[in-house]
Formats: C-alpha cells, structure tokens, sequence
C-alpha cells in the first residue's frame, strides 16, 4: 500500500465532511481516505489515503466520475497538493 497526504480548498468544510461521495467513489478503486481540517477554520482540509499505488489514485482522480464528485464536495481542484509518505 502507498500512504498519500492530499492537501486542497474546499468551499464548505462541513459539508465536505459529511459528504459520502469520497467512500462512494474512492471505496470501489480500493483506496480509504481519512479527513483532516484546519483547526483554525480556513477552508484548507486534508486526506490520508492510502491506495494500492500512486498509478491507482492518478487513475481514480482521472476517471469519470472525479470531476463529479470534487463538485458535488466543493473541492477546489487547482488547490490539490499530494505528498507521497516517503
């Protein structure tokens, strides 16, 4: 497995934490995702994932259906930062 620290802007913090479309769209790819927010209350939220690889996250964030579900969460795409656990 890869551990993965995903970093973006979301337009409503809580939304996105009650949002079920990560499981609903991560869970079939086999990737898990834990949340992370700012404590400070920006709009600045973050993921553990962990995937069986980098090419399967890559994959999943270019199959049908990612741009759909980073909608329907208000993710920020030109804010997504991924560090790879080194």
């Amino acid at each position: 497995m890869t551990t993965l620290l995903v970093l973006h802007e979301v337009d409503d913090v809580d939304h996105w934490l009650a949002s079920p479309k990560r499981e609903e769209f991560f869970g079939p790819k086999g990737l898990t995702a834990r949340t992370f927010v700012d404590p400070n209350g920006s709009k600045r939220v973050g993921l553990i994932v962990e995937t069986p690889d980098l090419a399967t996250f890559e994959n999943a964030l270019q199959s049908e259906g990612a741009q759909d579900a980073m909608k329907h969460d208000g993710v920020r795409p030109d804010t997504i930062q991924v560090l790879v656990e080194g």
